[in-house]
């Protein structure tokens, strides 16, 4: 039986998180909601969840020592970021007046723009709120059985900005452009929630609980 961590720093989505993967987890999977670094570092895959500020979270990461937990099981076993999941694996953050990230992936974390209208006129309400096409970029395990431009659930007034075009996996248009998910080496992460996305987003946890962390 292989066994998944669910980081817990204090964040306040995790038992959703939890129960939409002990859904698709059956008995081949142990779920286990943890801060402890030892059960972290001894799991066979990692889900990093989140919502809120990014400052709260980092700042979280940083005194109970998870920020180098994290660094260390991302070098070596499936890694499955969620909405602040993803954005704290950025380098920076214009929220909370400038946030350092853990800085595995290159990029930003910028606002989106105000007073931007839509194409029927109306003005884009921050945030983002609500279901929203997700376009994907390339192919990964994690797309297995999900059709490109399905919709996912979104909740976020930042949004990731990739240095490079190689690590982005979907993208989603809401005011802007943005990149919706992001793929490098055996991270996976998504800037929609896939436990409140119904059938699509239990595709992709089961997806998860399969993927050995390679690209196919």
């Amino acid at each position: 039986m292989s066994k998944i961590a669910v980081l817990d720093y204090g964040t306040s989505n995790l038992r959703s998180v939890a129960k939409a993967l002990e859904f698709v987890a059956g008995s081949q999977h142990k779920i286990l909601i943890t801060d402890q670094p030892r059960e972290i570092l001894a799991a066979d895959r990692i889900v990093f969840p989140g919502q809120g500020a990014v400052g709260q979270c980092m700042q979280s990461l940083n005194e109970s020592g998870l920020d180098e937990v994290i660094k260390e099981c991302i070098n070596n076993k499936p890694f499955l970021g969620i909405c602040l999941g993803l954005q704290s694996l950025m380098q920076e953050s214009d929220e909370d007046g400038g946030v350092r990230g853990l800085g595995i992936v290159p990029g930003k974390v910028i606002r989106f723009p105000d007073n931007v209208k839509d194409e029927h006129g109306d003005v884009c309400k921050i945030p983002h709120m609500g279901w929203n096409r997700v376009n994907q970029q390339k192919s990964h395990p994690l797309w297995k059985d999900i059709e490109d431009g399905v919709r996912f659930y979104f909740v976020h007034s930042y949004y990731v900005q990739v240095e490079n075009d190689e690590d982005c996996a979907a993208k989603t248009n809401y005011a802007a452009e943005f990149t919706s998910a992001v793929t490098k080496d055996n991270i996976f992460a998504t800037q929609f929630h896939p436990e409140k996305s119904q059938h699509a987003g239990l595709t992709l946890l089961k997806n998860f609980l399969s993927w050995d962390g390679g690209d196919n």
